[in-house]
């Protein structure tokens, strides 16, 4: 039996106590794949304590010791523009951190990291990353920053200025833990920490995130929330089967209706060809109208075309 809560529930209730950075260090740490510290917590929609309006997302926007911010979301139910909603996340945070007269150089650096536990996109992997560079169209050359530039942006790379976005299509995960990256992706999916993790932080989400440890208030507020989680995600699953089934019929019906109609204008293009070809060999017009049943006037209309 699983002891350990849900990561989106630990962000909305346990995870913004500076007491348990340690957690989020760990799990942006194995991520970036630098020793990550958090400076701070910065206001945003998380804030929000209502169970229904976290179900669709739970996110909290942190920034660390380097001044970067980072925007932590959790995505439980299936968005089809969502692609596009953390591109809006990063060009909203950015220009709400703009003032005016402010010297571009000084814009922060985001990093945007998006929890999915349904099939954003199409692909086979579990972990996406996303830059922005600059390729030529001619030389086919990759642009990169001059020596001036990287003097005024502090790092070597393009990519490193603009936000950085992460995927993790947790589903995806095969549940076999290769690095120390796959052991955190595997508490995000299943809600356990195995014995011997290595894995930065994991091993104090074992300790703090135990479910067990929860106040009996806390318990009950938790299977409250995870009960109302996964009746919505019961409901989209519905919904996703009927729509879909709908949209099989639909589309039966229409390919028959379509299949109908070109039989129709296959058979009355044939009967066309039949009536030039009487007109053509003298046949009169009521004699062509008894052989291709078609009226007397409708025969007279093709003579004339």
């Amino acid at each position: 039996m699983k002891n350990l809560i849900r990561f989106d529930w630990a962000m909305k209730r346990l995870l913004r106590n500076k007491a348990n950075f340690g957690i989020l260090e760990g799990l942006l740490s194995e991520l970036l794949g630098e020793d990550l510290k958090i400076d701070h917590l910065l206001e945003s929609e998380s804030n929000k304590e209502d169970a229904d309006n976290k179900l669709n997302r739970v996110d909290m926007l942190v920034q660390n010791s380097k001044g970067e911010q980072i925007i932590i979301e959790v995505q439980g139910n299936p968005e089809p523009d969502y692609l596009m909603r953390m591109a809006f996340g990063t060009s909203k945070l950015m220009v709400d951190n703009a003032w005016e007269g402010m010297e571009y150089r000084k814009v922060k650096k985001i990093i945007s990291l998006n929890i999915v536990y349904f099939d954003l996109g199409h692909g086979e992997d579990y972990i996406y990353h996303g830059t922005t560079n600059f390729k030529g169209l001619n030389k086919n050359d990759v642009l990169k920053l001059s020596a001036k530039e990287q003097a005024i942006f502090q790092t070597l790379e393009i990519g490193k200025i603009y936000p950085e976005y992460y995927i993790i299509k947790v589903n995806n995960f095969n549940d076999i833990s290769k690095n120390t990256l796959d052991e955190w992706i595997n508490f995000l999916k299943n809600e356990e920490v195995k014995e011997g993790t290595k894995a930065k932080g994991l091993r104090e989400a074992k300790e703090k995130l135990d479910k067990m440890k929860l106040s009996k208030e806390e318990r009950k507020e938790y299977e409250r929330d995870l009960n109302t989680w996964r009746d919505n995600v019961t409901a989209l699953a519905d919904n996703f089967r009927e729509g879909k089934q709908e949209g099989i019929e639909i589309g039966e019906a229409k390919k028959q209706e379509f299949a109908k109609e070109f039989a129709d204008s296959k058979v009355r293009q044939e009967k066309i060809e039949i009536v030039k070809n009487c007109l053509k060999n003298g046949l009169s017009i009521e004699m062509t109208a008894t052989i291709t049943g078609l009226s007397v006037e409708e025969i007279r209309q093709i003579g004339l075309n």
